[in-house]
């Protein structure tokens, strides 16, 4: 059956939580990671319930709201969160707790507003809906096995599906992944050319879509989506790729615009430049990392980017060259060279 995201709400290191911001405005970074623009949360939460908040949850529930406000639906049917990390700032606390206190008179509190449900739970509470709430917890394929779940529940009958990814970087989680040689010590440019450029540049952010199976109003059409785990090589990927267009039944003649996974990393984007020189020559490409950083569930935010220019039939002042009307735009992310993703998304 078919899938339509009927609204969007999305919270990034750039201005994306108002699309006109984002379309006139591109911010960049200088440091050692991306961090999110947070908005004024009191237009989404009563002050008294922030402080009792984490940032993540706060971000989350603050995507939610607006994506449904934009939708101008009230009451979700279901609700679906994808998260690899969950609430890292509130896992630290626990930890440190638990260190501080030699594991002896430990409160429950910490530990559980550090659980990975803790947001899809905070949006239920504050909607005070009570239908399906499901959270995945899958690496790199959260929020693809979210947007799975979702349209099984479309399948099975179900309308207006909260569904969404998130993830954040803490002080703690950077110093621990950077140890890994994950994260590069320095920002690149923009553009991430740098070919000596080691380990890639951080980011988060809370991405949330309404799907639905009407496409009146809708953003756009979610033709397709996949994945692809540890692939053997360039070979695979591009094997992939092609068979994902003619499953869908699209041919790369039809494909306006690719938004590829590109973060920085020379030796995890060779593969993009592989495929910008064979299957996808002479397509536009743009590596939307450059926006967002690098987190596992940062597909959230390359499909509200292909969502939102097929919506608005245009693109930012700062993006390069582009011939509109855009009629579909493939999606492919990479995480760490094992998780794969593929998303095809059309115009109504």
């Amino acid at each position: 059956m078919k899938v339509y995201l009927r609204a969007a709400g999305n919270i990034s290191p750039q201005q994306s939580l108002d699309p006109e911001l984002f379309f006139s405005r591109r911010t960049y970074y200088s440091g050692n990671r991306m961090q999110a623009v947070e908005p004024d949360y009191t237009k989404y939460v009563d002050s008294k319930m922030i402080r009792r908040m984490s940032r993540i949850v706060k971000m989350g529930v603050a995507a939610a709201m607006e994506c449904l406000r934009n939708a101008g639906v009230p009451m979700p049917e279901a609700i679906v969160t994808g998260t690899a990390y969950g609430c890292l700032e509130d896992t630290g606390v626990f930890l440190r707790r638990m260190i501080d206190n030699r594991e002896e008179l430990l409160t429950p509190t910490a530990f559980i507003q550090s659980t990975h449900n803790t947001v899809g739970a905070q949006i239920a509470l504050l909607l005070k809906c009570h239908g399906y709430n499901n959270t995945i917890v899958h690496r790199a394929f959260s929020f693809e096995n979210a947007l799975l779940d979702a349209s099984l529940l479309l399948g099975e009958g179900m309308d207006n599906i909260l569904t969404g990814g998130i993830d954040e970087i803490t002080d703690d989680s950077h110093a621990i992944l950077s140890r890994f040689g994950l994260f590069s010590k320095e920002n690149n440019n923009p553009d991430f050319q740098n070919k000596k450029f080691k380990g890639s540049i951080p980011g988060e952010g809370a991405s949330f879509f309404l799907l639905g199976r009407e496409a009146g109003g809708a953003m756009a059409e979610l033709n397709s989506f996949s994945t692809l785990y540890k692939p053997s090589g360039f070979a695979e990927v591009e094997r992939r790729i092609q068979q994902f267009l003619e499953e869908a039944s699209v041919s790369m003649e039809d494909i306006d615009l690719v938004i590829n996974g590109r973060n920085g990393d020379a030796a995890h984007d060779e593969t993009d430049g592989l495929l910008a020189a064979g299957i996808l020559q002479g397509k536009p490409c743009f590596p939307f990392k450059t926006l967002s950083g690098e987190y596992p569930t940062a597909s959230g935010f390359a499909l509200w980017l292909g969502a939102t220019l097929l919506s608005a039939q245009r693109v930012p002042d700062w993006f390069p060259p582009l011939r509109v009307p855009l009629k579909n735009i493939l999606i492919h992310n990479h995480f760490q060279q094992t998780h794969h993703s593929l998303f095809l998304i059309s115009a109504c």
